[in-house]
This record gives C-alpha cells, structure tokens and sequence, in this order.
C-alpha cells in the first residue's frame, strides 16, 4: 500500500482531489490510502506517508518541506496545476506511480 497526503492551503480542492484519485485507483487496481490535509497539519500527521503531494498554490513550499521530509524517506512533489484544477486523478496517479518507480 502507498501512503499520500495530499496537502493545500485548507483541505477543500485537495480533498476533491482525493476522491477522484480514489476512484481512479479502484479501477487500476491500485492499493492506496489517501488523505487530504492542511499544510499546517502535516507535522501532526503520524505515521510519516510515503509520498506528499502539494496542491500548487503550496508549491513555494517545496524545497523547505522536501529538505524535512525527505531526509526521512518520504518523497514530496507538487502537483502539476492542470491536473490540479482539472481534478485529473489519473495523471496525479501517474505522477505517483513515476514517484514510485513503477
């Protein structure tokens, strides 16, 4: 299973998102757990997820939260905005998976 955080300003877009992404990954066949959060959350979040995605209104947050989270296993990226705003559950997916190795 991977685990995902999805993280934005508030949680709103991101968990939108998340509900396309899931059904996106019962089709492929996809073994995930999903969570949208508030980046002002994401230090609470316990265990660690294997992947953090930021919506792209967060993406200035990249390269600090990388050099935190990375360190730790965790791989961060932002989400591409077209995808983003066009709620594209499977190129985010795709994306994850490139992240994955797979």
């Amino acid at each position: 299973m991977i685990d995902i955080v999805l993280c934005c300003a508030a949680g709103l877009s991101t968990s939108m998102l998340m509900s396309e992404m899931i059904d996106a990954a019962k089709k492929r066949k996809m073994d995930l757990k999903i969570e949208a959060i508030p980046e002002s959350n994401l230090h609470k979040r316990e265990p660690l997820p294997d992947i953090i995605l930021l919506g792209p209104q967060l993406s200035y947050c990249l390269d600090d939260l990388k050099s935190t989270y990375e360190p730790k296993g965790v791989r961060v990226a932002a989400i591409n905005m077209m995808d983003y705003g066009m709620l594209d559950g499977n190129a985010v997916l795709d994306m994850v998976s490139k992240m994955k190795g797979e």
